[in-house]
């Protein structure tokens, strides 16, 4: 079995509870904290533009309303997408994937880019997501990991650029998880740890599988996990002990 690449420690959403999620500011804190990995949600505006953002809809992290989806990219540029974690990141913007690349770049971080299409729009998500990060990235620099709980969204990144890595998210582990790994390829594979037993979790790291666990925020559990053979942790604590 080969080892990891990519580092053990992963700030969730750029900067975990630090900074507004999804946005160039949370990198940053990622950063600055010592990570050497982040993670980060894509879905595509109504422009079909690449931008960082969890939900579908604006209201929770932003000060918009509605689909994102059913916005241009500069609309959803105009937006406040840091007022609502705190007054020091008033004026924080929705990034466009290419401004989160080139900060990558900058910073000399290892990513998970995490394809999080709007309904209806799979396909066309995981194609931009791929392309963007294949035209981007530069040979022979270790590539940002693609994951995805939408399996269409999975094979298209396959189809588009398959020299990119890809994991396999879940919340829940399904019983056919070898099949499914196999059918997309996968180089990963990515859980809710609060929803993963001793059984599977064993199963998994047993058969040389890379499983990474989401979203680890207790130092005992982090230890436990460690200490049973996960290869990556999503964390919103930036302070836990690494």
């Amino acid at each position: 079995m080969k080892p990891w690449p990519w580092p053990l420690w992963i700030a969730h959403r750029g900067g975990g509870s630090s900074a507004p999620e999804n946005t160039l500011a949370a990198i940053r804190c990622g950063a600055a904290a010592g990570f050497r990995m982040v993670e980060f949600d894509v879905m595509l505006s109504r422009d079909g533009v690449p931008v960082l953002i969890h939900d579908e809809t604006l209201e929770r992290t932003t000060d918009g309303r509605g689909q994102v989806c059913a916005h241009d990219s500069a609309a959803l540029r105009a937006l406040d997408a840091g007022s609502r974690h705190g007054p020091g990141f008033a004026g924080e913007r929705i990034p466009t994937l290419d401004e989160a690349l080139d900060l990558l770049l900058a910073l000399d971080l290892d990513a998970n880019i995490e394809i999080k299409p709007a309904r209806g729009f799979e396909r066309e998500t995981a194609e931009q997501v791929a392309l963007r990060v294949a035209g981007r990235w530069p040979v022979g620099r270790r590539p940002p990991l693609l994951s995805s709980f939408d399996s269409c969204a999975l094979e298209q990144a396959r189809r588009t650029a398959p020299h990119l890595p890809r994991g396999l998210l879940f919340e829940q582990v399904p019983a056919d998880w070898r099949e499914r790994m196999a059918r997309h390829e996968a180089v990963s594979l990515h859980c809710d740890h609060r929803r993963l037993d001793e059984s599977c979790l064993h199963g998994i790291v047993a058969a040389g599988v890379p499983l990474l666990c989401y979203t680890v925020n207790d130092a005992a559990r982090a230890a436990g996990l460690i200490a049973a053979g996960v290869s990556g942790l999503f964390t919103d604590r930036l302070e836990l002990p690494r």
